[in-house]
């Protein structure tokens, strides 16, 4: 059933992730466009409880989608978590007679849309995360320019590699997902790609670069997600130094490949969005608008074979844990058994598409 809205508010939240200013444009001015007046909360649930909000006209939001970051900010509010920062969000929402949320962010950020659906605030997440791994949707805002950056910088690094015969291992962000490894490492050109997601033989790749730099490969690069850890600078340094003894052993210094560690870090979340993000990031924004005014709560959006359409969010949550293997007891209570049959069929299938993409990508490595 349609509801009449006179206000919503729309948010960013956790980790920044370029595109964010594009679904905020994008639920401006759709909500606008039937009549909705918008404001915006700085700083994310923060902004709630502290009443930090902004009136966000068609102008405010002009000359905004091509910036990174989030003009509206970012935080991650641990009083929101608790149910009297809640209250106090939602007794600003009352104050300035807003009627809807729109939370663009990553899983800590649909935690907090639901508790306000929860508690009679129709609320609808978008996904913004540069991760994307957000297990429900095949795509988040954020996360195609995320890789692009890395390519940038990744190429900058192989052009020294390969006027030094050397080698960079480089770690990229992703938190517990190895999307933008994998991707970036065929992008790249990289020899070696280490993720969470598939077993990972460490000889195998180093006796690899030896036979390579004897055939007279000069540059190489390995992509390792932080989401394995600090393994990245452990793997650098048993590649220097067993190319390093290697040559000593053969007296041939030419088999030594000086391997050096960079960490990307935050320049991976920087940036101004790339098409794809910024397109990404406008439907998404429209179709949350459009589902607050229908009437449904408690949902995010999600691109699902190139379609934009949604998932409940705790339908989203579950998947998650099912797909990261952090369930706990009782979460699949409210499910049937052919509701889980679905997400562990949809799960397995993911996770093939990753193992089919790595067992790619080791075809086309070297």
């Amino acid at each position: 059933m349609a509801q009449k809205f006179t206000k919503i508010a729309v948010l960013t939240s956790g980790g920044d992730a370029p595109g964010m200013n594009a679904a905020v444009r994008a639920v401006a001015r759709t909500a606008i466009a039937h009549g909705v007046e918008v404001m915006g909360s700085l700083g994310g649930y923060r902004g709630l409880i502290y009443d930090e909000m902004v009136n966000l006209t068609s102008g405010a939001v002009s000359n905004k989608i091509q910036l990174s970051g989030t003009f509206l900010y970012s935080d991650r509010c641990v009083e929101f978590k608790e149910e009297a920062g809640m209250q106090k969000a939602i007794a600003t929402l009352k104050k300035h007679g807003i009627e809807g949320v729109v939370a663009i962010g990553g899983d800590g950020t649909f935690r907090g849309a639901t508790d306000l659906s929860q508690r009679g605030i129709p609320t609808i997440g978008v996904p913004g995360t540069i991760d994307n791994d957000i297990t429900a949707t095949d795509n988040t805002i954020g996360f195609s320019t995320a890789m692009q950056t890395v390519i940038e910088n990744a190429d900058r690094l192989h052009d020294t590699c390969e006027s030094h015969a050397r080698c960079n291992v480089i770690e990229v962000m992703g938190r517990g997902a190895g999307d933008i490894a994998l991707n970036t490492a065929i992008a790249t050109g990289a020899v070696g790609c280490v993720i969470p997601e598939v077993p990972f033989d460490e000889d195998a790749l180093i006796q690899k670069i030896v036979r390579l730099r004897k055939a007279g490969k000069r540059g190489f690069l390995v992509i390792v997600s932080e989401g394995v850890g600090k393994y990245g600078e452990v793997l650098a340094e048993k590649i220097n130094n067993y190319t390093l003894e290697l040559s000593k052993s053969e007296g041939n210094d030419r088999l030594w490949v000086e391997t050096k560690f960079c960490r990307l870090a935050h320049t991976v979340r920087g940036g101004s969005p790339v098409l794809g993000d910024r397109v990404l990031a406008s439907k998404m924004g429209v179709r949350a608008v459009e589902e607050l005014l229908a009437g449904n709560s408690d949902l995010i959006i999600v691109e699902k074979a190139g379609e934009i359409t949604t998932a409940g969010i705790g339908y989203s949550q579950v998947l998650d844990r099912m797909y990261k293997d952090t369930l706990k007891e009782g979460m699949l209570d409210k499910y049937t058994a052919e509701q889980i049959a679905d997400m562990q069929k949809y799960i397995e299938e993911k996770k093939a598409g990753i193992k089919k993409t790595y067992e790619m990508f080791e075809t086309l490595a070297g």
